[in-house]
């Protein structure tokens, strides 16, 4: 068991009072090492940003367009027009819808005068007073042209009908066909459109238009042109 006297506790004091004077050069030394970690830490930082202003900026490549063959076909089976909006051909689509228009109004005229005149045609041939919207097709009094005292002008007056009837009956048909076609030809078109959008064509291919002398039957000489294709490898 250990007695602390008077003499023993003043002779730790000087130890404790020894040791409160080292504390401040500690925070000294300790405060000193945390600014040259913050400055080193500075430092750091601002060489950092200065590589970064020294890199160049590179401005991202933007992929080049390449449409595909099968999706502007696919468009243009499904709305006319569509094909060549995905080939980027703008300049193509009022003529599409032009010649769909066209063709249109060619169908719808050529049928109304068909159903006019094969209406016409048949009141004229079945012989009843009452249906008579003949009359208004034909410039000639009904009487001058009665099958039955005048044959010879009704059997004129028939076949020039039948003939209108079988004018517009064609050009219908054929309207109807064009309209079909050129659904088609604008969906070849995108097809075609689509395939050779990044076709290179160089000076290796060249097209030209010559004079050139025909011989024709007989024996005689002519002039036309003639097309020259050229390809250099």
């Amino acid at each position: 068991m250990i007695v602390l006297t008077p003499e023993k506790y003043y002779i730790c004091r000087p130890c404790a009072v020894q040791n409160h004077k080292y504390r401040p050069r500690l925070y000294l030394k300790t405060f000193q090492k945390i600014q040259i970690i913050v400055f080193l830490l500075l430092l750091c930082f601002e060489q950092s940003m200065l590589a970064q202003d020294s890199l160049a900026v590179v401005e991202p490549v933007r992929p080049k367009f390449k449409p595909e063959t099968l999706r502007a076909t696919m468009m243009a089976v499904t709305l006319p027009g569509l094909g060549q909006i995905y080939n980027r051909k703008y300049w193509k689509i009022p003529v599409v819808y032009v010649g769909f228009g066209a063709l249109a109004y060619s169908a719808g005229f050529n049928s109304k005068h068909y159903t006019k005149y094969l209406r016409a045609y048949q009141d004229l041939t079945d012989g009843i007073p009452q249906t008579n919207s003949h009359v208004d097709l034909i410039p000639d009094d009904p009487a001058n042209y009665d099958p039955v005292t005048n044959n010879n002008l009704y059997s004129a007056y028939s076949e020039g009908m039948l003939r209108f009837v079988n004018y517009y009956k064609r050009y219908r048909d054929l309207s109807y066909i064009g309209i079909a076609g050129w659904y088609l030809i604008s969906i070849l078109d995108a097809n075609v459109d689509a395939s050779l959008f990044n076709y290179d064509i160089s000076n290796n291919l060249d097209i030209s238009f010559v004079p050139m002398r025909l011989t024709l039957p007989g024996g005689f000489a002519g002039a036309g042109f003639g097309v020259d294709l050229k390809l250099n490898f």
